[in-house]
């Protein structure tokens, strides 16, 4: 009996003096036939949206002649920057470049910061026709751009704010922070009273809940927000086509646009202005990729 409890106790201890590394392989030794099919599924999916992108990285220095021999489909057969160069002098593209990096910018910290502050008047201080107030902002956020392309026009051309940045900054503003406002308030709604009471009672004011207990807890969410009005309205187009008819307030975009359709440049040229076009929002989104993922899963552990 001694024995039998003695070798026992050897193997307990075995077990979990057994190091980390054999315990993740053994964990990793268990996946079944359909994490295997997920998992193919998901590389299968990843290779479907990276073709467009590697065609274009393909087609931006490859030559007209390689092109017209071998298609979209073939590799470079040297190097050709003649078609990045052509674009980026045609279009001044660091001017270009300047004004989406402007207009996204102010217009994502002006949405954040409207939607914070609608979301806390309606979610916590509960105003009178909360409910149908957020229903009113929902049904406006759902409104397609083209209604309001005509009355935008009479009203900024009234006020002298049209071909002006300011006028594209002013409506994507009110556009994002409605979008905003109408997921901040509903989250915002089910916020702990107990903390707010707490607050109130340790005489805090409700400038200083707002800044100092809800702040600080929602700043993930409202990170993630940030990213997405950035590159949402980075890459709009029709409105600032619309509000934005001088060379120098263009955003890249409109450039791409305007220049294809005005001097019919060849493919790869426009593959080039594609490739520029992209690099920016590709570049913003892989330094905040974490902030995004913390933003994301931020709610999903108390």
């Amino acid at each position: 009996m001694a024995i039998t409890e003695t070798t026992a106790g050897k193997t307990a201890r075995e077990a979990v003096q057994e190091p980390p590394r054999q315990r993740r392989r053994s964990g990793r030794a268990r996946k079944t036939a359909g994490d295997w099919v997920i998992l193919a599924v998901a590389v299968l999916i990843g290779l479907l949206i990276a073709v467009p992108f590697l065609l274009i990285l393909a087609n931006s220095f490859k030559s007209p002649t390689d092109y017209a021999s071998g298609g979209p489909l073939s590799l470079p057969s040297s190097l050709y920057f003649d078609g990045i160069t052509a674009f980026w002098e045609r279009v001044d593209f660091p001017r270009k470049l300047w004004n989406s990096f402007f207009i996204s910018s102010v217009v994502a910290v002006l949405a954040v910061g409207i939607s914070m502050f609608n979301a806390f008047a309606l979610g916590i201080g509960r105003v009178r026709g909360r409910t149908w107030l957020v229903l009113l902002i929902l049904l406006a956020n759902m409104l397609p751009q083209e209604v309001l392309l005509y009355p935008l026009y009479f009203l900024f051309r009234q006020v002298g704010l049209y071909d002006s940045q300011w006028a594209v900054i002013i409506i994507f503003t009110v556009i994002q922070s409605a979008f905003g406002t109408y997921l901040r308030a509903s989250v915002y709604g089910t916020f702990p009273k107990e903390l707010l009471e707490a607050a109130s009672l340790d005489g805090a004011s409700r400038w200083q809940i707002l800044w100092r207990v809800i702040f600080p807890i929602s700043r993930p969410t409202l990170s993630v927000l940030l990213i997405f009005f950035f590159i949402w309205t980075w890459n709009e187009f029709l409105i600032p086509l619309t509000f934005l008819v001088g060379n120098d307030n263009q955003t890249v975009p409109v450039a791409i646009t305007v220049l294809q359709g005005d001097r019919l440049m060849d493919v790869t040229t426009t593959s080039a202005s594609a490739l520029l076009g992209l690099l920016p929002t590709l570049i913003f989104f892989l330094i905040f990729q974490r902030t995004l993922t913390r933003g994301i899963t931020a709610g999903a552990v108390k």
